[in-house]
């Protein structure tokens, strides 16, 4: 049977292009993986983001294995292309930053073995993405394991896919599943256990398997999962075993109803999520998965885009176990590159082939804002034309769609070659006018009856110190991208039809080119900081739209000090009404409209702000100031799409 041994720990790191044959003499500084050299410098938006080659270097012993057994070297993501040499040898390359690769590296192995790893996220014009709105942090930020396995096997080199595809389907009450797995050699038997660990079915390879009374994977109502088990065995004997949680379930679009879920009527409303966090860029741990988790899961959302890349396999299970709907991409984003095309082919194969058993995918996404730079428009619509026939091919179980750009006009053509489309619009924000979202979808709901559309992007940047007493588009406050996100919930909530809306984005994330809000290198149109620490107040309109546990947030607690002789006093609930008590005095009791409360009050002094909704209860601090803070406004310049160069 095969075990699974980690290298993350004991690294030495080399910030420079020493070459694999000097990089065990050079010198470098300890380091340990997960790791990237950008994070802290792909933060300032200045010259010290270094986009070029280092080296990674570690000693490890010869691992116990049979001896006629294999062992393989496992890397789950360095940013953006590798090249892998044990002993001096070249194992392998790969390009491509965000997606699992192995190598058998049984051949070269000693009793002592020298591993040395490049790891490069150069300008190149062969692999995406090379032009985008975040930074594309270098380094293996990922696990890096040794996998020892008996001469007798599954595969473990097809386009780092864990060698095991379980294909469920829905038939009235029961359900069926086709199981199948790749190995060397020897017999192959398929299991599907239920959640408690019982054996429900079991074949050979490649059989159709019935389940009696099937338990449906029903969003975050009832994540049921199954587990998928393929056994090779020779001679009785087990050599090796794969397997995969998988869940049962059918969905579709409709053009008028939007989607649905098991035959149910199941508007997708959720958030767009980036994997990197203040001073760790990429390099995360389960930790850091768990804890975004945990805070989509607070605001309520039933789906994910996973922006724009492959994403950690374990983010996956997740979305599997807590039963939020998945948008699955590649970073093939903004600018198209003829030279790149086989790249694209090759990452939207590792994405299908390595991430097919979840459950959670439902969609396949081609492309995001490719047509941003308007050039090579034949060789763009002949690769989304092969990426589409692609994804077809490998899965026809699912659903394509891409992100369109803004300026992308409804009659695109390559907004009409996927099964479903989206669009990134940030009307109200970039453009001046919340209202023309109104006028954006009813005219494409006109002229595309038949067509499903959903919002990929929608979004306003905020940065939670800087606040107004009259908010405006481009200011940059927290109490703007509170009023925009009010709109932009209330807008979804009324059209059914608009089969997903993804906000962008759940979390701010770092943008290398990016200079707004006083702090360069950042997009701030997160919900929640890039540090995890705080939730602006946007966070809550959509909890308070998307969850029914009682809930009650008082807006503008960070906005203290105010000018005036009256101020207004904000709650966002899902109760039906809120009491508002200054200083220990009722002021008055407001019914809740779109899950909005406001209250005109005198402004005095100071304001002990109590708001209450049945048994909940939030409170804040209000004073009055004779002139506006000088710390409340953006004193510098800021550039919107400095990386469109």
């Amino acid at each position: 049977m095969r075990a699974v041994i980690n290298l993350n720990d004991g690294w030495k790191f080399i910030k420079k292009d020493v070459g694999h044959k000097e990089a065990e003499f050079a010198e470098g500084v300890a380091v340990n993986i997960p790791h990237t050299w950008n994070n802290l410098d792909g933060q300032d938006g200045g010259g010290d983001y270094y986009r070029g080659r280092c080296w990674y270097v570690k000693r490890f012993k010869k691992p116990d294995f049979d001896t006629d057994g294999r062992v393989y070297i496992e890397f789950k993501g360095v940013n953006s292309s590798c090249e892998v040499y044990i002993n001096g040898a070249l194992i392998t390359s790969h390009d491509g930053g965000y997606s699992t690769f192995r190598a058998d590296i049984t051949a070269h192995l000693t009793d002592d073995n020298l591993l040395v790893v490049l790891a490069d996220n150069s300008e190149v014009e062969t692999v995406y993405p090379q032009t985008a709105d975040f930074t594309f942090w270098g380094g293996i930020y990922r696990d890096v394991n040794l996998i020892c396995v008996s001469k007798q096997h599954f595969d473990m080199l097809y386009y780092g896919s864990p060698a095991i595809k379980a294909t469920p389907t829905v038939n009235g009450a029961d359900g069926e599943i086709v199981i199948e797995a790749w190995a060397n050699e020897g017999e192959i038997i398929t299991y599907l256990f239920d959640a408690e660990g019982n054996a429900v079915a079991s074949g050979k390879n490649g059989e159709r398997l019935i389940v009696k009374s099937v338990n449906l994977w029903d969003g975050l109502k009832n994540p049921y999962l199954y587990k998928a088990v393929a056994r090779l065995t020779v001679d009785g004997e087990v050599k090796d075993e794969v397997c995969a949680s998988v869940g049962f379930r059918t969905f579709y679009c409709d053009p008028k109803k939007g989607f649905f879920l098991n035959g149910k009527p199941y508007s997708l409303r959720g958030v767009c999520r980036h994997q990197d966090r203040k001073n760790m860029g990429n390099a995360i741990t389960k930790k850091e998965h768990d804890e975004d988790m945990q805070t989509i899961v607070e605001i309520g959302a039933n789906t994910i885009r996973l922006a724009h890349y492959q994403h950690d396999d374990y983010f996956y299970d997740l979305c599997d176990k807590y039963g939020l709907v998945i948008w699955a991409e590649i970073p093939y984003i903004s600018r198209h590159m003829p030279e790149a095309n086989e790249n694209a082919v090759s990452q939207m194969k590792e994405l299908i082939y390595q991430q097919y058993n979840h459950p959670s995918i439902m969609f396949w996404g081609v492309s995001n804002e490719i047509t941003m730079f308007n050039k090579h428009k034949r060789d763009m619509l002949e690769n989304h034309k092969r990426l589409n026939d692609l994804c077809h091919k490998l899965d026809p179980t699912r659903l394509t769609t891409l992100a369109c750009f803004a300026m992308c006009g409804p009659f695109n053509k390559s907004a009409a070659i996927t099964d479903i489309v989206s669009w990134n619009l940030y009307l109200g924000w970039y453009m001046p006018g919340m209202f023309l979202n109104k006028l954006w979808f009813g005219f494409y709901h006109l002229t595309h009856p038949n067509r499903c559309v959903g919002m990929s992007e929608y979004g306003a940047e905020a940065m939670p110190n800087l606040h107004s007493v009259k908010p405006k588009r481009g200011d940059n406050t927290e109490d703007y991208q509170a009023i925009y996100h009010e709109y932009m919930a209330q807008f979804f909530a009324k059209r059914p039809y608009i089969w997903a809306s993804h906000v962008w984005n759940m979390f701010d994330f770092a943008a290398d080119a990016r200079n707004q809000g006083g702090e360069p290198g950042m997009n701030h149109k997160g919900l929640v900081t890039f540090d995890r620490k705080i939730k602006k107040d946007a966070f809550y309109i959509y909890k308070a739209y998307w969850t029914e546990a009682p809930m009650l947030h008082l807006c503008g607690k960070r906005f203290i000090n105010r000018t005036g002789n009256k101020t207004e006093i904000k709650a966002y609930t899902n109760q039906n009404s809120v009491k508002l008590y200054i200083n220990g005095n009722l002021v008055g009791e407001k019914v809740a409209k779109n899950h909005v409360v406001k209250f005109k009050v005198p402004l005095e002094e100071k304001m002990e702000v109590k708001v209450v909704a049945g048994n909940c209860v939030d409170e804040g601090l209000v004073c009055k100031v004779a002139t506006p803070d000088p710390d409340y406004v953006l004193h510098v310049k800021s550039n919107n799409y400095s990386w469109e160069k």
